[in-house]
């Protein structure tokens, strides 16, 4: 791979990963939703429409601890996007749920990730597209393993 090609994918990662970051913010701010922050969005994305998760798979899938998911499901609760849910069959066993707000909000979002993926494929052929999950595919493993070796230093 020559250097101008490096340096190209490098500048548009770091142009496309910011410009995400300020499309969200900026919707978020200018929306019915404006009282969220982006972190407490993602969080309202980890868990999803099953309302099935307990808060550590939660914790588990945005890699933060407990005491930061808690502070973070305590305010999305009073802010009414989730709910906890005890189980029938074992009241200790808590479930992270969305409220009818959540899960709007929860569509809301996954429809611009759609329409972005969307974008990104238009124009390309199969093969083309197979190339380019390759590429991410690859970009996510080495991001893991770095996420890995820093998670076994803290431990």
């Amino acid at each position: 791979m020559d250097q101008a090609t490096i340096e190209e994918m490098n500048d548009y990662l770091v142009m496309i990963f910011n410009e995400i970051l300020l499309i969200e913010e900026s919707s978020l701010k200018e929306s019915e939703f404006s009282d969220l922050s982006i972190k407490e969005m993602h969080t309202i994305e980890a868990i999803g429409l099953t309302g099935t998760l307990s808060s550590s798979e939660v914790a588990k899938k945005l890699s933060i601890t407990m005491g930061t998911l808690s502070v973070s499901i305590q305010n999305l609760v009073k802010k009414g996007y989730v709910e906890r849910v005890s189980l029938p069959e074992d009241r200790r066993v808590v479930r992270l749920k969305l409220t009818q707000r959540g899960k709007l909000l929860y569509r809301l979002h996954r429809k611009f990730h759609f329409n972005m993926v969307e974008q990104t494929l238009n124009g390309l052929e199969d093969e083309e597209a197979a190339v380019l999950v390759k590429g991410l595919r690859n970009l996510h493993l080495f991001l893991d393993n770095i996420k890995a070796k820093l998670n076994q230093k803290d431990a």
